[in-house]
């Protein structure tokens, strides 16, 4: 069964066009220079998986006409990856139940703070409905029941980066790894790494940034991990226009862009 990944955004924390720019980037025509902030489906083995979850969560679900999902995966706690949670709402009402949110303890403490109506005791009516899942550095399961009653599971490797000093989650699910928001990898994390189909890394621009891997460093990346497919995503208007960047990229390292969908 071929695994597929949906890149539902793919923009900085700001998004791009970025609000008041004029820029070159900002003012293009190219729906393909229109970035949302980052976020992927991935489906595997029957299992719809969403990582993270911003602020254009809605508009990126209406967009792919995605109803449902089995769960979310959240990297860390920035409002960019985390502020669309309210949107669950939705699947809330469908679904009947709460929906898994899976991430470290550090994050869900976070979550707390940001969604506390969520959380209270006397929760007013329409809240959005968490159960909230802790993981850690260790693989994990995620189940769900089958409408024969069966039972089904898929494994995620999470993978340890670090957004400068924040330590942050990126995940392997089949063949597909996805990292976001990083500035460096342990070297002890390349091991899970290894065989992988596609490979997703953030950059967002030519230059060095104090928590994001610039291209050249990405590049590294890549060519270390040596993946047989490799696609950029976080990417501001620093970065140039989507044909600027992929004339300058290698063979098999593409940039991708919303709504690009890849079977593996």
């Amino acid at each position: 069964m071929k695994s597929k990944i949906t890149f539902l955004g793919t923009g900085t924390s700001q998004g791009v066009p970025m609000i008041g720019c004029d820029c070159h980037v900002c003012q293009s025509a190219d729906p393909k220079d229109k970035r949302l902030r980052t976020s992927a489906l991935i489906e595997h083995e029957g299992f719809r998986i969403i990582i993270d979850c911003g602020p254009d969560f809605r508009q990126q679900m209406l967009r792919e006409r995605i109803s449902d999902a089995d769960a979310v995966l959240l990297t860390h706690q920035h409002k960019d990856h985390t502020g669309g949670l309210d949107d669950i709402r939705a699947f809330n009402y469908f679904r009947k139940a709460a929906f898994p949110i899976y991430a470290e303890n550090r994050v869900q403490q976070s979550l707390k703070m940001e969604y506390s109506y969520a959380f209270a005791e006397f929760k007013y009516p329409g809240v959005p409905e968490y159960e909230l899942r802790t993981i850690d550095e260790n693989p994990f399961e995620i189940t769900k029941t089958l409408p024969d009653g069966t039972t089904t599971s898929i494994t995620v490797t999470p993978i340890r980066v670090f957004h400068y000093k924040l330590p942050i989650l990126g995940f392997r699910i089949g063949d597909i790894a996805y990292l976001t928001d990083g500035s460096s990898i342990p070297e002890s994390e390349f091991e899970k790494l290894k065989g992988l189909e596609l490979f997703v890394i953030n950059t967002i621009r030519h230059t060095t940034h104090i928590s994001h891997f610039s291209l050249s460093e990405a590049l590294d990346v890549i060519s270390r991990v040596g993946a047989k497919r490799n696609y950029l995503t976080h990417l501001s208007h620093q970065i140039g226009t989507h044909k600027e960047l992929s004339r300058e990229l290698p063979e098999n390292v593409y940039a991708a862009y919303d709504g690009l969908s890849v079977e593996v």
